[in-house]
């Protein structure tokens, strides 16, 4: 069997890279496709040097972004023309899902994030649909996904790659920091994306007041050039490329994000975790909440803890991740064969 993946975002790279390298040891061969968007290239060329970029970052803009979308899926039908993939999996690549149906080929996608508009889109198009077990069965089948494609699993999706997740203190070393401080990671909103359409100032709040504190090192992991030039002077360490961000987020003290996926490995990692994310918030995130680990910053007002981690470390449950990945490369070999 030949899987094609695509990986349209940052995170794509880390919730791939095991099932890239389970299926592999079953024998299936897997070709790789990524949109020069974030970090995703760096991320993924450092795992796959022959990694195909197809696409760039979108514009802003529903119109504009579904314009653009239509192009990379054109392109994407090119770019997979010679390996001719036996079936398609992404984690809510639209792009490809347009491509897969244009070239008649089985789908799978994942998602954990019931109010993204476009699942009404995805959802549709796709023949299997990976969700968390807290995904909305409302939201499921607002969006077009009959419960006969859909495969559900337990807990977070970040578990399945932080299962066998081994941290490397050289990400300290290689940013300077001073180990007897409290560490802060932070993490800017998605200025952009489709499903976060709001401004966000309470970010600049929360920079400032990890920045004024000597006894605190700050890392900002800026999402775009643009929050870079931002931020620069913010008082802040802004990494010259991408990080080791899961070893970064394994010893930090604190993060705080604007966004989903960063948030709920560094929870699951163990930080004092706060979000700030100014859209409706997830189901897997009101669990996290639901059971006391991420907090909560959106109001005004709230600043976050910065002290040094206690409590049981690492939450992440192995067991589950293992099955998390047993399942979606048994969703893909089931989608292949019809």
């Amino acid at each position: 069997m030949r899987v094609w993946i695509d990986l349209s975002n940052s995170p794509h790279v880390q919730i791939f890279g095991p099932v890239v390298d389970r299926l592999r040891q079953l024998g299936h061969e897997v070709v790789l496709t990524a949109r020069d968007h974030a970090q995703t290239i760096e991320l993924a060329r450092r795992r796959w040097p022959d990694v195909v970029v197809v696409g760039r970052q979108s514009p802003a803009g529903a119109l504009a972004k579904a314009a653009s979308t239509l192009t990379r899926a054109r392109a994407l039908v090119q770019a997979v023309e010679d390996s001719r993939p036996d079936v398609a999996l992404s984690h809510g690549s639209y792009a490809q899902l347009l491509a897969a149906r244009r070239r008649r080929l089985p789908a799978v996608t994942m998602m954990d994030y019931e109010y993204q508009p476009a699942n009404h889109l995805s959802f549709r198009l796709a023949n299997r649909v990976m969700v968390p077990e807290t995904f909305p069965a409302r939201e499921l089948r607002r969006a077009g996904a009959h419960s006969r494609k859909v495969v559900r699993y337990a807990g977070f999706k970040e578990e399945l790659y932080l299962a066998g997740f081994q941290p490397s203190r050289t990400v300290l070393d290689d940013l300077g920091v001073d180990q007897a401080t409290v560490l802060a990671v932070l993490r800017p909103p998605p200025a952009g994306a489709l499903y976060h359409r709001f401004e966000n100032t309470r970010f600049e709040e929360i920079v400032a007041h990890c920045a004024a504190r000597t006894d605190v090192h700050t890392v900002l992991l800026p999402r775009s050039a643009a929050q870079r030039e931002q931020f620069k002077d913010a008082g802040v360490t802004i990494p010259a490329a991408a990080p080791d961000a899961l070893s970064l987020a394994s010893f930090a003290d604190v993060v705080v994000g604007a966004g989903g996926t960063m948030n709920r490995e560094a929870d699951l990692l163990g930080a004092s975790t706060y979000t700030l994310f100014a859209g409706k918030l997830a189901a897997v995130d009101a669990e996290l909440m639901r059971l006391g680990y991420m907090q909560d910053l959106r109001a005004a007002g709230g600043l976050p803890r910065l002290e040094p981690r206690v409590g049981p470390g690492w939450r992440v449950d192995a067991d589950r991740g293992r099955a998390t990945l047993e399942a979606v490369v048994a969703t893909v070999e089931d989608a292949a064969q019809g």
